[in-house]
């Protein structure tokens, strides 16, 4: 029987990613909706974490519920289940399914296929339980991630793709390095707790650092996503950067440096996101800020910290891919997603708008939605640790996530000056996947006692409480009043028709730039040697016909023909005598 608890949960979709290219219209159809919705099943009723976590401790493998295979004498675990690759599991079934609806009216295979390796890719890499096989599915997400840039089959997607591409290859070295190392320094690839206190931890977090957009390592995602096709970036966004948060949770609770990356991730790019214009690099950007939210938690690493890091990956997956359907939507129907050339878009597409709205106020944070629930923990741990400068920073971070994607996203898209687009409501289906992420935003939003049931830890938190909930509709209304006002005043930053670049800047112009500067003084330098000996010979050439060495016989210019004959004698009369005498 296939549907067994030790079933990893990745090979149904691999099964059905091959299923891809052989079936077509509904058949293709009612395997992809089936491949998450079976699969989710078997993980809620069939598979159960071996103990309960409580918060001191570790995260302990279930070896009964283990697959493993050996492999060039290393032992791989494909299904290690615990309450934390279990809740990551969950949501990726959930995020696969809503995924999978959305983009039922593409007829690509190359996207469905990729779509569903990539999906598989994420499931295994939560459940492997030693470093090989993450890196295994590490690499998988990588190669599989790319396609569904490419697919949009542009001249700047391709290039944009094989950048993404050498980013997560690089992301990949960096594990396999700093796992063949940890093997060596410890006899273990097992994937539990590693920390920083070697060499081997340290090129492990940078690997997982690449994937979660950690500063001056993020590009790819703020260049990648806004490339992908409209249904496939909606993939990209659910999947790797939640399995690097997952990655950091298994290896790096507690790690403090991660406390201070964290928040530096959620206000630096505030900046660029308000002066954006392509409105789904506007929510790459997001995507970044509220990664570093869930970074801060794991850092911190008590159990209301890394509750909050991993139901705030629960909820970002949810709302944040409910924002970019919104999007792709908008650019599916209009073929355009400057916020400069959009508006007024709710007159002919109001369901989209409305749905937009609700992924806008759970991103915010609004009480009664998702994101409230869960990023309040985060903030309140940071309070109890006695970070208080960092959990300043956050607030701010979440006053700049209003502007920036609560208000910013569906303002300028639906409401702000009528650019007379009129176009159709978004195709059912994506108006369908749209309506279930929202139901979810508003339920978890409402009920949040069934996802903190999930959580890895022992959870003894509230967020409906007087303080949290006044002092988040505080920040929030005097978010709106700022955003108002500089709107009045013509201070908030228009929507340029321009592309912002930052930390790319280092290789779309330095890197270029030095390089060719190199190259034209290293040329310079060889024809300044080369003049240099060249006169030089002619000065020694001169001075020596002027001398009378160049009198002698010896020194006269003979024939080579005659040179080489001489030779040849020479050497002969040699051999001759070493044969005779």
């Amino acid at each position: 029987m296939i549907w067994t608890s030790s079933l990893p949960p990745f090979i149904p979709f691999f099964i059905a990613a091959l299923l891809m290219l052989i079936t077509r219209g509904h058949l293709r159809n009612v395997i992809l909706l089936a491949t998450p919705v079976l699969g989710g099943l078997h993980l809620w009723l069939d598979v159960q974490p071996f103990v309960p976590m409580v918060a001191s401790d570790a995260l302990i493998t279930a070896k009964e519920l283990s697959y493993q295979k050996s492999i060039f004498n290393y032992q791989l675990e494909f299904m290690r289940v615990d309450k934390l690759s279990l809740l990551f599991g969950y949501l990726f079934h959930i995020a696969s399914f809503i995924s999978i609806i959305y983009a039922l009216h593409v007829r690509d295979t190359t996207q469905q296929v990729a779509s569903l390796f990539y999906a598989g890719s994420a499931l295994g890499a939560v459940f492997a339980g030693d470093l090989i096989t993450l890196f295994i599915f590490w690499e998988g997400l990588a190669l599989s991630s790319v396609f569904l840039i490419w697919a949009r089959r542009t001249e700047q997607a391709i290039k944009t793709g094989t950048r993404y591409l050498v980013f997560q290859v690089m992301s990949g070295v960096l594990l396999l390095a700093g796992a063949l190392i940890h093997y060596h320094q410890t006899g273990s690839t097992d994937f539990n707790f590693i920390g920083i206190e070697s060499t081997a931890g340290w090129l492990i977090l940078i690997a997982f650092g690449i994937k979660a957009a950690f500063p001056f390592l993020h590009s790819w995602l703020t260049e990648g996503y806004p490339e992908g096709t409209p249904t496939g970036t909606v993939f990209l966004s659910a999947f790797t950067t939640k399995v690097a948060v997952y990655a950091l949770a298994r290896g790096y609770p507690g790690t403090d440096l991660l406390v201070y990356v964290g928040a530096a991730m959620t206000c630096f790019p505030i900046f660029y996101a308000v002066i954006e214009n392509d409105l789904r690099r506007v929510l790459a950007y997001s995507m970044i800020n509220q990664v570093g939210f869930m970074v801060c938690g794991i850092g911190i690493g008590t159990a209301l910290a890394l509750n909050g890091a991993v139901a705030h990956a629960f909820n970002d997956v949810i709302f944040k891919g409910l924002l970019f359907m919104s999007m792709g939507a908008v650019l599916y129907r209009v073929g355009n997603i400057n916020g400069s050339d959009l508006g007024g878009l709710y007159k002919s597409m109001p369901k989209t708008a409305m749905l937009c709205i609700v992924g806008a106020a759970s991103i915010s944070a609004f009480p009664l939605f998702s994101g409230f629930v869960s990023k309040s923990m985060v903030m309140a741990a940071m309070l109890q640790e006695g970070h208080n400068y960092l959990w300043l920073m956050l607030l701010f971070a979440s006053a700049g996530v209003f502007h920036h994607a609560g208000i910013k996203i569906p303002y300028f898209a639906f409401f702000h000056h009528d650019s007379g687009i009129r176009v159709k409501e978004a195709p059912t289906n994506m108006l369908v996947a749209m309506s279930i992420s929202a139901v979810l935003c508003v339920f978890i939003g409402t009920q949040p006692q069934y996802l903190y049931a999930l959580l890895p830890w022992k959870v003894e938190y509230w967020p409906y409480d007087m303080t949290h909930v006044l002092a988040q509709l505080q920040i929030l209304f005097f978010s709106a009043l700022a955003f108002v006002w500089l709107n009045k005043q013509g201070l908030y930053p228009p929507e340029l028709r321009s592309v912002n670049i930052d930390v790319e800047w280092t290789y779309r112009k330095l890197i270029p730039a030095t390089a060719r500067a190199s190259y034209n003084l290293s040329q310079r330098f060889n024809c300044a040697v080369i003049d240099v000996v060249q006169q030089s010979w002619q000065g020694f050439q001169s001075a020596f016909r002027a001398s009378r060495l160049s009198q002698y016989h010896l020194a006269s210019s003979w024939p080579t023909g005659s040179m080489v004959l001489w030779i040849g004698v020479i050497l002969g009369g040699y051999l001759l005598m070493d044969i005779y005498f």
